[in-house]
């Protein structure tokens, strides 16, 4: 497929990592070399190369969730379920691709979650992965339910929204089902419950999920590092923030409006990742 080529391009990585740093430099010099047109932008960039591994390509899309950039994972970590191109041999010539337009766009929903405590919303987040509730050291009650009707009450140590980009990280780790990451939908995977258990379900998008906390026991023993906050259970968006939860809280989790968009330069790129993580022969 050819899309409009790229007239603009912006970089994200976490700082501090000289190999990064090496990469940004060699990547500037190879485009105004090349691609003299291009132009290096930190606002509004049409594409925007991460470097680094999945964890800072989660970080950059709900960064820029509002500008809605192509975003352009350049793997500088491990498997790199969310690169756009997982071997640093190939990123110059993946680039070359993106510049000229020969890319595939993947979109990909993402979450919105709210906090409500005694009818008052008190925390809202997103996510491209998943939202984790769950207890830090001892067992938590609480209900899930969609679009108003329970469907698991929990006994154990929580319970994870993924979407289908999120099926291979944590939820996978959970026993969830693998999702083709165009697929738009949620993943309700229970964590640890000490009922009987209870299969992942797999729900449409346009449905809501809650979490109703019922219950547990109040110890204290773990703090917020910044405000020093007692917590034993836990908010987590894509395994990076951490908001405490108190018993009578609900957690009402939709879809986001926004889409965040990858692009990809090889077919069958989702399948080939799964071949490597998992060495299928």
């Amino acid at each position: 497929m050819i899309n409009p080529s790229i007239k603009s391009v912006g970089f994200f990585y976490r700082p501090g990592n000289p190999k990064i740093a090496a990469w940004e430099k060699k990547i500037c010099a190879w485009l105004k070399q090349k691609y003299p047109q291009v132009k290096l932008t930190e606002k509004k960039p049409q594409a925007l190369i991460v470097l680094g591994g999945d964890g800072t390509i989660l970080e950059a899309a709900r960064r820029y969730l509002s500008q809605n950039p192509l975003v352009v994972g350049l793997n500088l970590g491990h498997i790199g379920f969310l690169a756009s191109v997982r071997k640093p041999k190939d990123f110059l010539s993946g680039l070359n691709l993106l510049i000229k337009g020969k890319y595939r766009i993947t979109e990909r929903m993402m979450l919105a979650a709210e906090v409500k405590r005694k009818n008052k919303i008190i925390l809202k987040t997103y996510s491209l992965n998943d939202i984790a509730v769950q207890s830090l050291l001892g067992v938590a009650e609480m209900e899930v339910g969609i679009d108003h009707q329970p469907v698991q009450y929990i006994r154990g140590t929580g319970v994870l929204v993924a979407t289908a980009t999120g099926s291979t990280a944590y939820n996978l780790s959970a026993h969830g089902p693998i999702v083709m990451p165009d697929i738009k939908c949620f993943i309700v995977t229970e964590l640890m419950d000490h009922n009987v258990p209870t299969p992942s379900i797999v729900v449409k998008r346009n449905r809501e999920i809650y979490i109703k906390i019922s219950d547990f026991r109040e110890r204290g023993v773990l703090s917020i590092t910044k405000t020093g906050e007692k917590v034993d259970v836990i908010l987590s968006s894509d395994c990076e923030s951490a908001f405490p939860i108190k018993i009578g809280d609900e957690i009402t989790i939709r879809r986001s409006p926004r889409l965040v968009r990858f692009a990809e330069f090889e077919p069958h790129y989702f399948f080939r990742s799964l071949q490597e993580k998992f060495a299928f022969r």
